[in-house]
C-alpha cells in the first residue's frame, strides 16, 4: 500500500510539472475541486419508488428499466446504500430527496399536508454525516396526477391540492436549511402535458402561471431555501405538448428571479445544456443543473465522461460560474448495481470538473483574443493527452477514497454481504 501511494505521488509530481509548463497550477485546481459539492439524487437507489406508499405505480412520464437485485426497500436501507457510495466518492456532497420519500411512521399523510415531521429522520441522518439536503416537489405517482395534469389542471380543487403541496415543500426545504446550516434548493417539476395535439395551449399555461405565483407567494429567507423551476421538451404521455416548457420557465424564472433548472435530458437530443448556461446567467443570479445522459430521449442513463459532460463542466469552470451554478445529478438505472451507478456518475461529474480546472484556459483565451483560432484548436486537442489521470488518482488518494477501479471491489463486497440478502 505504501509503495502504491508513493507511486501515485511520484506520478502526480511529474504531471504537476507538465501542467506547470503550460501555466496550470494543479495544486490550486485540486483545492478548488475539493470545495465543489455535487447534489446526488436519492432516486437512483430505489428506482424512484419513494416510501410514502410502497407499490404505487410510477407514472407521470417516468419509467425505470431493469430489475437488478438489491434495491433499497426502506429509508434506512437507502441511507445505508448512499453512505457506502459516499465513502467511494472524493469530496463532500449533498443528498437530493423527493417529497415522496417522506417517512409516514404508520400514519398516512397526503402530499398537501406534508411537514418537516415526515423528514426528521433525513435531517438527523444528514446532520450526523455533516452533509446538506436538497428537496424536490413530487407531482407524479399519485391519484390526483393520474391524468397527467397537476398545477395546470382545469379542476380548481385539484390545482389547490397541488398548490398546497408546493407551499408545504418550500417550508420543508427551509427547515432543512435551518437545521443543517446549509441552504436547501427546492426544485419544482411537473409532468403536465398532452399526448396528442392540443386545441388550447394557452389555458393550461395561464393556470400554471397562477398556481406558481400562489406557491411562491410566501417569502422565505434565502439563507435557508432557494427555489427553482424545471422545464422539459416532452415526456411519455406528453409527446405533443408540455405545459412547463423551457421557454415558459425561463420567462418565469427571469421575471420572478428564482432559479432555473436545466436538465441535460430535457431537450432535443442534438441540444446540449452547456451552451444555455452562460445565456441564462446573463439574466439570473443562479441556476441549477440536473445532469444526466439521455440516449435518443430523456432516458436518464448513468453519467459517463462524454464530450457533452465535459462541455458542461468547461462552461461552468472557464466562465467563473462555480459560485452561481448548483450542480445536481438526475439519472436512474435499474439494470446495474445501484450503488455503483451513484459512484460512476458522480465520479465522472467530478472528473469533468477537474479536466476543466486543469485546462490551459488562459492560453486558450489569449489565442482566441488574438484571432489565432488555429492555436486555440491545437491547444484544446493537445490538452486532451496531458497526464490528467495522475492528477485524478492523486486527488482520490488525498481524499481517502479508492484510486482507479479499486472502488468496484468494495461495491462487489457490499453487494455480496448486504444487497444480495434483500429479497
Amino acid at each position: 500500500m505504501a509503495t502504491l501511494k508513493k507511486k501515485i505521488e511520484q506520478a502526480y509530481q511529474l504531471a504537476k510539472e507538465r501542467y506547470a509548463a503550460i501555466g496550470v497550477d494543479t495544486d490550486k485546481a485540486l483545492k478548488t475541486l475539493a470545495g465543489i459539492s455535487i447534489s446526488i439524487h436519492c432516486w437512483q437507489g430505489d428506482d424512484v419508488g419513494g416510501f410514502e406508499n410502497l407499490g404505487q405505480e410510477l407514472g407521470g412520464g417516468l419509467a425505470v428499466t431493469g430489475n437488478y437485485p438489491g434495491k433499497a426497500r426502506t429509508p434506512d436501507e437507502l441511507r445505508m446504500d448512499f453512505q457506502k457510495a459516499l465513502s467511494l466518492i472524493p469530496g463532500t456532497h449533498r443528498f437530493n430527496i423527493h417529497a415522496c420519500y417522506a417517512e409516514m411512521s404508520g400514519k398516512k399523510v397526503d402530499r398537501n399536508e406534508l411537514s418537516v415531521e415526515q423528514f426528521k429522520n433525513w435531517i438527523a441522518w444528514a446532520k450526523q454525516l455533516g452533509i446538506a439536503l436538497d428537496f424536490n416537489q413530487t407531482y407524479f405517482s399519485h391519484p390526483k396526477a393520474a391524468d397527467g395534469l397537476t398545477l395546470s389542471h382545469p379542476d380548481k380543487a385539484i390545482r389547490k391540492f397541488w398548490i398546497e403541496h408546493g407551499i408545504r415543500c418550500r417550508e420543508i426545504g427551509a427547515e432543512f436549511g435551518k437545521a443543517l446550516g446549509k441552504t436547501c434548493l427546492t426544485n419544482l417539476w411537473i409532468p403536465d402535458g398532452m399526448k396528442d395535439t392540443p386545441a388550447d395551449r394557452r389555458g393550461p399555461r395561464e393556470r400554471l402561471l397562477e398556481s406558481l405565483d400562489e406557491i411562491f407567494k410566501k417569502k422565505i429567507d434565502k439563507r435557508y431555501n432557494v427555489d427553482s423551476v424545471e422545464g422539459k421538451l416532452f415526456g411519455i404521455g406528453s409527446e405533443s405538448y408540455v405545459v412547463g416548457s423551457h421557454e415558459f420557465y425561463l420567462g418565469y424564472a427571469v421575471s420572478r428571479q428564482i432559479l432555473l433548472t436545466l436538465d441535460a435530458g430535457h431537450f432535443h437530443p442534438t441540444e446540449t445544456i452547456a451552451d444555455k448556461i452562460s445565456a441564462c446567467l446573463m439574466y439570473l443570479p443562479e441556476i441549477a443543473l440536473h445532469v444526466s445522459r439521455g440516449i435518443r430521449w430523456d432516458s436518464d442513463h448513468v453519467v459517463t465522461l462524454t464530450d457533452d459532460l465535459q462541455a458542461i463542466a468547461q462552461e461552468i469552470v472557464w466562465n467563473g460560474y462555480l459560485g452561481r451554478v448548483r450542480i445536481g445529478l438526475d439519472y436512474f438505472d435499474a439494470s446495474i448495481n445501484r450503488v455503483a451507478a451513484w459512484v460512476i456518475g458522480t465520479r465522472n461529474m467530478i472528473k469533468a470538473l477537474l479536466l476543466a480546472l486543469v485546462a490551459p484556459i488562459e492560453k486558450l483565451r489569449e489565442a482566441e483574443a488574438n484571432g489565432d483560432f488555429t492555436a486555440r484548436l491545437a491547444l484544446m486537442e493537445e490538452a486532451k493527452t496531458l497526464p490528467f489521470g495522475a492528477v485524478w488518482d492523486y486527488y482520490c488518494e488525498t481524499m481517502g477514497v479508492p484510486v482507479g477501479d479499486a472502488w468496484l471491489a468494495e461495491v462487489k463486497r457490499y453487494e455480496k454481504d448486504v444487497l444480495s440478502k434483500r429479497k
